[in-house]
């Protein structure tokens, strides 16, 4: 074989390589102590980098974990849960509240949010596959911060959502504004300094019959159509919503497209898509409002099984949309979604692998177990 047959492969091979190689998450991080003011929401990027929101501080913080080791969950089920993350803490488990979960893919880890009662103070603990329970300090970590952009001349006050995107970090956030509900996307790798781009959203609630500036977009994915980018976001009452992101300006105002509506009373907590079957999906949690007067299940938290090609839909859309139930909010009306039983009572989750998700469930009886279940 000649010189340049082998430079030829030897090229070809590495450009496969740089085509399949995932994004660099961060670039340039400081060694350090990051003033984090809240943490409102968590998510990861590859390489086990930490995302979380800090509305407060108007900021998104990355963080290098080193967690990139897999641990595979040996335990199926962690009972109490909320007693033992309040143990590790000093405190009782009615002192803590479980604000967020997150899994994070390189380890299999899932990261938690604890608030302590006891002068609202945030907290991050682990809890791998083995059942033992950490804290992630957050002192003399390598970080990047970047600053969130006030838009209409307000500053961003709560984020509800950060997840990666691979070319971009998407954030849902609130502000005091006109457009209160605001869409940030900052390039990566993120590096401190980054310019975030921030739009307002528009959407069109299906159970409310109108458009609305100011409801917050709960919990969002990426998703692609057409080689045309998007987010997916869901709000409360609960449409699921398309908002493109191509050519979108610095300080737009954007109109959703709400594709399906899920069912008034319902506000979203978790969000992800999964395959199964060789089909796509979304697995979404939600808190039913209306559970005593008109329930989904036995428990008032619920989980929806979505057909994925929904998202497609682009002409049975705002008002015309899909809608899941009428009257009865247990009685689907479409065969696009449907209720997995074993899922009742999921007050947090996130996808822990290929074929499970990891759900904090609730009894009813003021306790909450950490769960392995197989994705429906």
């Amino acid at each position: 074989m000649t010189g340049s047959r082998i430079t030829a492969l030897a090229l070809v091979a590495l450009l496969a390589m740089a085509a399949s190689a995932p994004a660099q998450s961060i670039k340039n991080a400081t060694t350090g102590s990051p003033k984090v003011q809240s943490i409102q929401a968590i998510g990861f990027a590859p390489d086990g980098v930490l995302l979380i929101g800090d509305g407060k501080g108007a900021q998104v913080v990355a963080v290098q974990t080193g967690d990139t080791q897999p641990k595979p969950w040996a335990k199926t089920e962690i009972p109490n849960i909320q007693s033992l993350l309040g143990e590790r803490l000093g405190a009782q488990g009615k002192g803590i509240e479980i604000v967020k979960m997150a899994v994070n893919p390189a380890s299999q880890t899932a990261y938690f949010v604890v608030r302590i009662q006891q002068g609202k103070h945030d907290a991050i603990l682990t809890v791998d596959g083995t059942g033992k329970v950490s804290e992630f300090s957050l002192e003399n970590v390598p970080h990047v911060i970047v600053s969130l952009p006030a838009d209409e001349g307000s500053p961003v006050t709560t984020i509800t959502d950060v997840t990666w995107a691979g070319d971009r970090v998407l954030v849902s956030a609130l502000a005091k504004a006109t457009f209160a509900s605001k869409v940030l996307s900052i390039p990566t790798p993120l590096t401190s300094g980054s310019v975030s781009l921030v739009f307002s959203t528009e959407t069109y609630h299906v159970a409310h019959g109108r458009w609305e500036t100011n409801a917050p977009i709960r919990t969002v994915i990426p998703y692609e159509e057409d080689g045309k980018r998007f987010l997916v976001g869901t709000f409360t009452c609960t449409p699921i919503v398309k908002y493109p992101l191509d050519q979108v300006q610095p300080g737009a105002k954007v109109k959703g497209v709400s594709v399906i509506e899920l069912g008034n009373g319902n506000q979203p907590l978790d969000m992800f898509a999964y395959d199964k079957g060789g089909k796509k999906y979304i697995l979404m949690n939600h808190i039913r409002k209306f559970h005593a007067q008109n329930p989904v299940g036995p428990s008032p938290y619920w989980v929806a099984k979505i057909d994925y090609s929904i998202l497609k839909e682009n002409e049975k859309v705002n008002q015309k949309a899909i809608v899941r139930v009428k009257g009865k909010a247990s009685e689907n009306l479409i065969p696009q979604t449907s209720v997995p039983a074993e899922y009742h009572g999921t007050v947090h989750m996130d996808r822990l692998n290929n074929e499970n998700a990891l759900v904090v469930r609730t009894t009813g009886k003021d306790t909450f177990n950490l769960v392995v279940l197989p994705l429906p």
